[in-house]
C-alpha cells in the first residue's frame, strides 16, 4: 500500500466498529480516540508532502493535535484510551521532529518516492567529490585555533547547508529524485560539520 493509500485508508473504531479515517485521532461515531495508524509523517499532521514545508504551519498543526491528547482529556477514561492517546501524542512528536529537520525531511519524502537514503551509515564516502570537500574542511577545522577562525568556518558551514538546502529544493522540485538522494547525503555531511564547528567554538570559548 502506498502512503497515500494508507493515508486515506477507512478502518472500524475499536470502540463502536464504526469507520474511521487511518489518520484521524477520534472516531467521528462515538468520539473514541484511536490509535495510531500507520501513515506517512505528512498525512500524520494534516500536510501536503513537500520539501518546501511552511514551518509555521507545521508547528501549529503539531500543537493543534497534540491539545486534543493531553493527559488531563483522559485522566478518567480507561486505561486503554490512555495507551492510545499515548500512541497517538507519542507518533506526533516523531513527526513533528522528523518535518522540521530539512534532512529527516528530505530523506523521509525521498522515501515516499521511492528513492530512500541511509542516513545512519557511517562507512566511507564513495562519491570522491564530496570526500575531497569534507577532508579540505575538517582539516581546516583541525587547524583552527582561535574562536575567530573558528566562528568564520562555522559561519561558512551554516552557510553551506543552507545553500544545500535551497538545492535540494530545486531538485524536488524539477523531480531529479537522484539529484536530490545525492544532495541530501551532501547535507548530512554539512550539517555534520557545522555542529562539530559550533562544538569546537563552545571549547576554545571556555579556555
Amino acid at each position: 500500500m502506498t502512503a497515500s493509500a494508507a493515508a486515506a485508508a477507512v478502518l472500524p473504531c475499536w470502540s463502536c466498529k464504526g469507520p474511521v479515517a487511518s489518520r484521524a485521532l477520534f472516531c467521528s461515531v462515538c468520539g473514541a480516540v484511536q490509535g495510531p495508524g500507520a501513515i506517512d509523517h505528512f498525512s500524520r499532521l494534516g500536510l501536503v508532502p513537500t520539501f518546501d514545508l511552511d514551518l509555521d504551519l507545521l508547528q501549529r498543526q503539531y500543537f493543534g493535535f497534540q491539545r486534543r491528547l493531553h493527559p488531563d482529556r483522559f485522566a478518567s477514561k480507561s486505561a486503554k484510551e490512555r495507551v492510545l492517546s499515548q500512541g497517538q501524542a507519542t507518533a506526533l512528536n516523531e513527526a513533528y521532529e522528523t518535518l522540521k529537520d530539512p534532512l529527516k525531511r528530505a530523506a523521509c519524502l525521498l522515501k515516499m518516492l521511492g528513492r530512500e537514503v541511509d542516513l545512519t551509515a557511517c562507512g566511507t564516502i564513495s562519491d570522491r567529490e564530496l570526500l575531497m570537500e569534507q577532508m579540505e574542511k575538517r582539516e581546516a577545522l583541525a587547524e583552527a585555533d582561535t574562536p575567530d577562525a573558528v566562528s568564520d568556518l562555522a559561519a561558512e558551514a551554516e552557510g553551506d547547508v543552507i545553500a544545500c538546502g535551497c538545492h535540494i529544493s530545486a531538485a524536488f522540485n524539477a523531480g531529479d529524485l537522484d539529484e536530490a538522494a545525492h544532495l541530501t547525503i551532501r547535507l548530512k555531511y554539512l550539517a555534520k560539520l557545522a555542529e562539530e564547528c559550533r562544538a569546537k567554538k563552545v571549547r576554545l570559548g571556555r579556555k
